[in-house]
């Protein structure tokens, strides 16, 4: 169908259409700020179920299940209409986020984030939906500014009120903060937002998302072989890795020859497109995989408590805020975003080598300018890889390049939250020293370790550091492998026409 005509806003009150907008920002505001909220608690969960190994799981389940449903919840939403598509997921993730707070095992609380993830991604994808009804092209520009404010601001807060509730309430008050929340938001809609009916019957590549899925999965289950099976190397990793490149292999011919695929093939002819998506894993990798390892970092080397390790995010968020606005301007005036692409990655790439060096006592100051400094980097290159892929794709084919960066943005996190959480847990298996007062290193929660000897303390921090150290290295090699993709790109001028520049809602796979 052709958008030439731009359909009537669904609600022409504008009162109307601030509130259902503000409802709308409540329930990307609880998505969203799950996967930051967790981080500075997990160590406290990690101490009460015991299982470090399965950490990242946490934080890699919500992320895997979010991206695995993201491109089916788009066509869902254009073929039964936006409302109920948007207040199903909304209820899944409620629910999910019910099972959380009252888990009763680490396997329990991972089953339960794969369900959460279920409806978060179906909440962030309903949003930019909805939000491309409500509002004309001029005003959703600006709304969709607001809808990035949420989600820094979901990133500011996230870890401060973790931390300050965890330390409070227990951590089970972060999960079930958001029953009422969900209830809210559904009561809101319900009430408030119209029901469209779609004229458009998408063809919904269910074979090539599931494939997708199976193929991201399989890669992250490769990674935590050690883990899950005892060694890197044994029969089940093989078996795994074999099924995820027959996966990857069968998802090529199902997207030939999908009427509608989630990621059209002909979109990597172009080398900008390519060299933009390895930014984007790698973006994803350094920005939202480090989130929960930051957290577990500052909280074992340093000592803080889990509120004040929050505390210290807001550096890291600040320096996002800062790079991403002054990005933006001068992209905007300037038309050229490669040199912010080599800009970031080379901050976070200094940021990871600074942070490798760490020991147990670097000030605190000292390190909150790190953080500063990789969130000023994280920033700066926040919006190129989805403004390079608008702008390099032909039109029919703007939402699903935007879905794919989005994608493979958070297929990128939960693919290295697998590979971080491998190294620390081979790091401190490698610990052969017994420390007194501290029976098992891995399960040590914050508060417990606030209360050790001096003596315990310190030398429990010196294992923390040491086992970081490789950590960082190895994210400081993945802001490298990105920065070389930044520097292979070409160096395009953004054309000055709005409508060209113009970032398209994540439904634009409507305007075919």
């Amino acid at each position: 169908m052709d958008m030439q005509f731009a359909p009537a806003p669904l609600v022409t009150d504008p009162r109307r259409r601030l509130i259902l907008f503000f409802f709308l920002m409540t329930a990307m505001f609880m998505a969203t700020l799950d996967n930051q909220i967790v981080s500075t608690a997990l160590p406290t969960i990690v101490g009460e179920f015991g299982h470090l190994e399965r950490f990242g799981w946490i934080g890699s389940a919500y992320l895997l299940s979010l991206s695995a449903v993201m491109p089916v919840y788009g066509k869902l939403g254009d073929l039964f209409g936006r409302k109920y598509v948007m207040m199903t997921a909304i209820m899944i993730f409620t629910v999910g986020s019910a099972v959380c707070g009252l888990a009763v095992s680490m396997n329990t609380l991972i089953a339960a984030r794969v369900l959460q993830g279920l409806g978060g991604g179906g909440i962030m994808v309903s949003i930019f939906a909805v939000n491309a009804d409500l509002f004309e092209p001029r005003e959703r520009a600006r709304y969709q500014s607001y809808s990035s404010l949420v989600l820094m601001a979901s990133g500011a807060i996230g870890p401060v009120l973790g931390g300050t509730m965890s330390d409070l309430f227990g951590w089970r008050s972060i999960f079930l903060v958001n029953v009422p929340i969900g209830f809210i938001a559904l009561i809101g809609l319900a009430v408030m937002l119209p029901y469209r009916k779609p004229h458009r019957r998408p063809k919904i590549d269910y074979a090539g998302a599931l494939l997708l899925a199976l193929t991201t999965t399989s890669i992250v289950l490769a990674t935590d072989s050690s883990e899950l099976f005892g060694a890197l190397v044994s029969p089940q990793s093989i078996g795994i890795v074999a099924f995820g490149i027959v996966c990857a292999i069968t998802w090529v011919f199902v997207e030939r020859r999908a009427p509608e695929p989630i990621v059209p093939l002909q979109l990597f002819r172009n080398s900008t497109f390519s060299l933009l998506l390895v930014m984007s894993i790698m973006g994803g990798a350094i920005a939202i995989g480090m989130v929960n390892y930051l957290a577990l970092f500052l909280q074992t080397t340093t000592g803080l408590s889990p509120s004040a390790a929050g505390a210290l995010f807001i550096l890291l968020t600040g320096g996002l805020v800062c790079g991403s606005l002054s990005a933006g301007r001068i992209i905007s005036k300037t038309g050229r975003y490669k040199p912010f692409a080599i800009a970031s990655l080379t901050c976070s790439a200094i940021a990871f080598a600074l942070m490798s060096q760490i020991h147990a006592g670097t000030p605190i100051a000292f390190i909150g300018a790190i953080m500063m400094l990789h969130g000023i980097g994280i920033g700066l290159a926040q919006q190129v890889p989805i403004i390079g892929v608008q702008n390099a794709a032909p039109a029919r084919d703007v939402g699903a390049a935007t879905g794919s960066v989005t994608l493979s943005r958070m297929g990128g996190a939960s693919i290295a939250i697998s590979i971080y959480g491998a190294i620390i847990a081979s790091q401190l298996d490698k610990v052969g020293v017994s420390i007194p007062g501290v029976a098992d290193i891995k399960q040590l929660t914050p508060k417990m370790m606030a209360s050790l000897p001096e003596a315990s303390r310190q030398a429990v921090a010196d294992v923390y550091a040491g086992a970081f150290s490789p950590l960082f290295m190895t994210s400081c090699a993945i802001a490298l492998i990105g920065l070389v993709a930044a520097i292979m790109l070409k160096p395009v001028q953004l054309p000055r026409a709005g409508e060209a520049k113009m970032p398209q809602p994540a439904t634009a796979d409507a305007a075919e």
